[in-house]
């Protein structure tokens, strides 16, 4: 039984554009769907659910949902603050790795719904790591990249509201995109004494898109802009009758 790759390699060139990332979802032998991603020397494989790998760390879904229960245990037993021992973060940084792969595969696909799923996990896990992290120096290794995730995450989500037609909520994830990155670069960035500074073009790029979009499908004003100029002119009838249309117009989507 043969176990090369070449057949796999010689059918599926290495020939990406730049910033290109090639991937492709196939069936297994078993008939489950998989995720390969073609990389120089040969070819990545990752299961579409779960940890990438296809791993239970500890018998749990993904290492995270191990370090969050792990945390939690140590906090009742030992009545003190607890951070990760340098296996915790070996592993944490294994479980960024395989998510950011999937991620940016999945964008690759225009599987948008799949790409938000898979960038708030990391999301999830750069929290955890701000909180329990060992040291100042580990936290930033990772708090570095929460922007380029959260400029994924509302990439995909607006995109896939486009394919929905709905382009007020593409507005909205956009916008929520912009106030995430900015307030990571007000509350991280800025508040530490480093030659590094954020990517701002990220947020440059947001703003683009939902300057297209608005001029593109006409839109002025979404329920949630106009939500929060109620607010704040403390307009709560207006406010609640908003709240009521955000709440009908979010399950009429979910249908």
């Amino acid at each position: 039984m043969r176990k090369d790759l070449d057949d796999v390699i010689q059918g599926w060139p290495y020939d990406p554009g730049p910033g290109e990332v090639l991937a492709r979802e196939i069936r297994a032998r078993d008939g489950r769907a998989v995720l390969q991603i073609r990389i120089e020397l040969g070819i990545l494989q990752l299961e579409v659910a779960g940890r990438p790998d296809g791993t239970r760390p500890h018998g749990a879904a993904t290492y995270l949902d191990y370090l969050r229960h792990y945390a939690a245990n140590r906090a009742d037993v030992e009545g003190t603050a607890w951070t990760m021992s340098p296996r915790h973060c070996i592993e944490a940084d294994r479980e960024f790795v395989q998510f950011y792969h999937r991620r940016v595969a999945w964008l690759s696909l225009r599987r948008y719904e799949l790409a938000a799923r898979d960038a708030d996990h990391t999301l999830a896990l750069m929290d955890f790591v701000r909180k329990y992290g060992p040291t100042e120096d580990y936290i930033a290794s990772h708090e570095q990249f929460r922007g380029l995730v959260q400029f994924h995450r509302a990439q995909a989500l607006a995109t896939l509201a486009l394919e929905r037609r709905r382009p007020e909520e593409a507005v909205d994830a956009l916008r929520d995109g912009v106030d995430r990155l900015t307030h990571h670069q007000r509350n991280w960035w800025d508040a530490r004494e480093s030659s590094e500074s954020p990517d701002p073009t990220l947020i440059e790029q947001l703003k683009l898109n939902e300057q297209e979009i608005r001029r593109n499908f006409a839109v002025d004003k979404t329920l949630r802009e106009q939500l929060d100029e109620a607010v704040a002119r403390e307009d709560y009838e207006q406010a609640a009758r908003l709240r009521d249309q955000i709440r009908a117009h979010e399950a009429g989507g979910r249908r």
